[in-house]
């Protein structure tokens, strides 16, 4: 496993998606396509799902506190999956998306990440999202903060026949993108993320930077952990110059 910042994240170091020796130069030489997560990696909207819930939890479950700890837990997974885990009533959804897209104006974008995206699309890097929001409110989201663009498609959890953690959403972007698996990495915050990597046969990368809990996501051997957004540079193919 490979840390960004210089070193390594754990033992049984990561020697890039075929295998080669050279550790995060060998991932710089071979990583040439990348699929983002959205919440938590690239847009900090926890506050605002913090909100949601507990506004459609209040709605029609009643009174009482909403057990968004234990939601938390299943973050990168779609909301009715979630509530099928929870055992919470699937009509919880309506009110929790019609308040998601009413606190929207308060997600913002975490810092380096306009930076990093910028610099991925003049190399010429081609990107996706797979999140586990439904494709429209991911691209509307994205769309109001003016990334949408730089994407080659954003996937939703209700547009593949199982999202994460399947591998479905992974495998339709690499696809979209023209990439080979070997050659894609999966940006993820979610034990979800690195599951549906591993599945979809690309590396998998933790993002730490939204200050998540890094143990679970060390437990799932991440081939990289990514303390910034600024680290995925390292790791990604420079354009070769045109004689």
């Amino acid at each position: 496993m490979v840390d960004s910042e210089g070193g390594y994240g754990g033992p049984g170091a990561y020697d890039g998606p075929s295998g080669r020796g050279g550790g995060a130069r060998g991932l710089r030489r071979e990583v040439r396509a990348v699929v983002f997560d959205l919440d938590g990696v690239l847009v900090d909207s926890f506050e605002v799902m913090r909100q949601a819930f507990s506004i459609a939890y209040d709605e029609v479950v009643g009174a009482g506190e909403a057990p968004f700890a234990e939601y938390n837990l299943h973050l990168g997974r779609y909301f009715p999956d979630i509530m099928r885990i929870m055992g919470l009533p699937p009509e919880m959804e309506a009110p929790f998306v019609r308040e998601s897209y009413r606190l929207a104006p308060q997600v913002q974008v975490f810092p380096g990440i306009p930076e990093l995206l910028g610099e991925l699309h003049a190399r010429g890097v081609p990107m996706a999202v797979a999140t586990g929001k439904a494709g429209e409110r991911a691209r509307a989201l994205l769309g109001r903060l003016g990334l949408v663009d730089l994407f080659e498609v954003v996937i939703g959890s209700d547009e593949v026949a199982r999202p994460k953690p399947a591998p479905d959403m992974v495998s339709l972007a690499v696809s979209v993108l023209g990439a080979a698996a070997e050659e894609t990495v999966m940006v993820g915050d979610a034990v979800t993320d690195m599951r549906s990597a591993r599945g979809a046969g690309v590396a998998a990368a933790a993002a730490l930077w939204a200050g998540v809990d890094p143990e679970p996501l060390l437990r799932e051997g991440p081939d990289v952990v990514l303390r910034s957004p600024a680290g995925l540079l390292d790791l990604v193919a420079e354009p070769v110059p045109t004689p």
